[in-house]
Formats: C-alpha cells, structure tokens, sequence
C-alpha cells in the first residue's frame, strides 16, 4: 500500500467524507485544501442520470462564467482574409486559413478554442481526426462556428466554456483558480450548474444530477449537496 504523506493526511483530515458540503462551503474549503506551489484550477464533476450513448440524452452547451477562468486561453480563428482584421483586433492569437490547416495535418494543436466560418468548415472539416479527440472541433452549437468571430474570440477570452457529458454520463469543467476569491469560484460554480440544469434531456428519466464533486490540481474531491439539482 503506498504511504500517505503527512500533508496528505491533513488535507483528508479537514473534508468529512460522510457529508455533501453546499456549495458555497466547498468553494471556500477546496481553497484550504490546495497546498501546488503554482495555482491550481478549480474542477467540477457531475455525474448525470442520463445515457450519453442516445442522441436524445446527449447534454452539451456553453457558459459564460462571470469571473473568467483564470487562465489565458489561447484562440486560433480559421477565416478569410477579410475576417483576419476583425479576429486580431478581439484577441485572437492566431489568425489565417490555409497556413494553419497545414500545421495542424502535421499534428500542431497548441491552441485551446479553436473559432471559424461556416464557409470554409469544408476545410476545416476535414482535420475532424486530429481536432476531434482533443475537443478542438469548432462545432455551431458552442459558438465556435460562426461569421460573427470577433464576438466569438471575445467571448472565450472573457471566460465562455463549452462542456459535454462523457461517455460515462460525467461533465468535467474548469471553472476558476485557486487563487480566485471563494465568493467568485462559488458563483462559477453555481453558474455553471445552472446551466446544467437548463439542458436536461426531455427523454432524461429519474435523477438528474447523481452527484456533484469540487476538487482543485492534486486534491482530492469534496462531495457537493446535489439535492437541489437532482429534477
């Protein structure tokens, strides 16, 4: 069995593991418990009553966080010339078309959000083997596929995510960092949830949200109150 470290044993000796926590406690206490020597990321799990496998109960959005992620996301927008202008001008920090569509077939991907136009998704459609697995696919639904990119890039560096339930019916999202004030890491929680909440399936039956974890880089999870989110 592999020894626990002493500081190890007094992050588990501050979480209760027989209670779900509210949010707001959790928020304030995954601070205390984040002991990285560089600034850890907030990360929520929940765990859906639904069956990812039916297109009928896929759940998939975006959100707004209202104060960000705290991390510089880095955008690539795919366009043509006469878009280049307006994408630089938001943020994006990559801009172009054909050039990038080579470096990315030779299997650079160091972006994060990845924003295009509906007119050359013929293009783009094409590196769906490469972009796909690592989540980098621009698709319409998340905003990411559109003519107005400008908004799009402003919109992901200000703190939109997209998120979708994985095949094990699990949404797993960065919402804040640990330096974040607990007050603000709990309203990108809740915001978040809320979100949640709004895109559950029609054809979804019984508990909808099963559980809900709060944990930070290396710590270990603490179990949210999922009782208010669970219809």
């Amino acid at each position: 069995m592999a020894r626990i470290s002493k500081k190890r044993k007094e992050v588990l000796a501050k979480i209760d593991q027989e209670k779900a926590y509210s949010v707001s406690e959790a928020c304030a206490l995954v601070k205390e418990i984040t002991t990285t020597k560089f600034d850890a990321s907030i990360d929520v799990a929940v765990r859906l009553g639904v069956d990812p496998r039916k297109a009928n109960q896929m759940v998939r959005g975006t959100v707004a966080l209202p104060h960000g992620t705290g991390k510089d996301v880095k955008v690539l927008v795919l366009c043509t010339p006469d878009k280049e202008a307006e994408a630089t001008a938001a943020g994006a920090d990559y801009v172009g078309l054909d050039e990038y569509i080579t470096k990315i077939k030779g299997g650079w991907t160091d972006v994060d959000v990845i924003v295009t136009m509906p007119s050359v998704m013929g293009k783009v459609g094409a590196l769906g083997r490469i972009l796909g697995p690592r989540g980098l696919m621009p698709n319409p639904k998340t905003g990411t596929v559109t003519m107005d990119v400008a908004k799009a890039v402003t919109e992901v560096k200000a703190g939109k995510i997209d998120f979708r339930v994985d095949k094990f019916g699990i949404i797993h999202a960065a919402v804040a960092k640990a330096s974040f004030e607990a007050s603000k890491i709990q309203d990108n929680v809740n915001e978040l949830l809320a979100t949640i909440m709004k895109l559950k399936p029609t054809a979804a039956k019984g508990t909808y949200v099963k559980s809900i974890n709060i944990s930070s880089t290396m710590s270990p999870g603490i179990s949210v109150d999922a009782k208010g989110y669970a219809n």
